[in-house]
Order: structure tokens, then sequence, then C-alpha cells
């Protein structure tokens, strides 16, 4: 039988306990926007609108304290709408509530556009997005196996030509060189 987006399984769920601080009853959880939606959107708590001037940054409540599994953590991701209409975005993306974390959840929004931004209650600023953690084991070694990448970093692969500076500026001035 072909497989149609409606015939796929159901995303894998995971319970997720949820405490509203007093006084934001009445703003809504948060709530997967369509069915295919990875991230839930988080609403603003603040009881006085937040104006965020062209450059300036402001921490965000939204009411809510989380109780994620362990093995799991929370990702507060920015909306697109906000970056592309107006340059507001979430500053430290994706900001991460660890499972053993049970303060508020808040919001670092950053305003990068030409514009205020006002941040008003019940908006929605930012997604949040539940997902698996995979802890490493870090193994010291002396030497790392080689690639044909090798130590090429930062626009290495190509496609991006926004040089902003002087040809050479900041460029490793090692050549790779450890």
């Amino acid at each position: 039988m072909k497989r149609t987006r409606d015939s796929a399984s159901e995303p894998r769920r995971v319970a997720v306990k949820v405490a509203r601080e007093p006084g934001t009853e009445d703003l809504p959880l948060p709530t997967y926007m369509t069915r295919g939606s990875a991230g839930m959107d988080l609403f603003a708590a603040n009881r006085e609108p937040v104006v965020l001037p062209p450059g300036g940054r402001a921490l965000i409540p939204t009411g809510l304290r989380l109780e994620i599994p362990e093995g799991y953590e929370g990702q507060v991701r920015p909306r697109s709408g906000p970056a592309v209409r107006a340059g507001v975005t979430v500053l430290n993306s994706p900001g991460t509530i660890d499972s053993d974390y049970r303060g508020e959840v808040r919001v670092l929004l950053v305003n990068l556009g030409d514009e205020p931004f006002t941040v008003s209650r019940g908006d929605r600023v930012a997604q949040l997005v539940i997902s698996p953690v995979c802890r490493a084991e870090l193994e010291p070694v002396d030497t790392l196996e080689e690639t044909s990448r090798g130590r090429g970093g930062f626009g290495h692969t190509g496609g991006f030509s926004g040089r902003t500076g002087p040809p050479g500026a900041g460029e490793d001035p090692t050549g790779g060189r450890p």
C-alpha cells in the first residue's frame, strides 16, 4: 500500500507535566497549530506590553513551568513570522530546558530589525520542541581520523559569498595548522 501523509504513523508522544504561574490561567497552554507541527507555540505572559527597540532584547515570561521526563529536553526556538516580518528572534536559539529544571520558561527575544517591536500579553513568541537527548561519552585521544574536509570550518563547503571585510578578513591566520 502506498503511504500518504495521512496514513503515516503518528509521531512518538511523551507526557510532559505543565504548571501555570499564578495569574496566567487566561493564557492558552502551548499548542501545536497543525497536525504536522514539530513545535508548540508559546504565549507571552507579560502583564504590560514590552517594547523592544532596534537592537534591544527582553526576557519574556510564558507563565509555565514544565516537568520534562528524563532523557528529553525542551528546545525554545524562534517563530518564522516575527523573524521575517520584523527581525525578531530568540537570541539563544535554541534555548534549552533541561529535564531537571522546574522554573518558569522564559523566552529571550532580540529585535534585529529597524523598527521597535511590541510584545503584548498572549502573543505567540516562540516555539517549544520536546526532543530526546543523547549523552556523549567523550574519549580523549591524541589524533583524530582524517577526512576529506579536514579542518575546514565556517564557509568551507561553499555557498556563501557574504564577505563583509577586506580579502583575508576573518580567515584563519594559521591556515588551518595546529
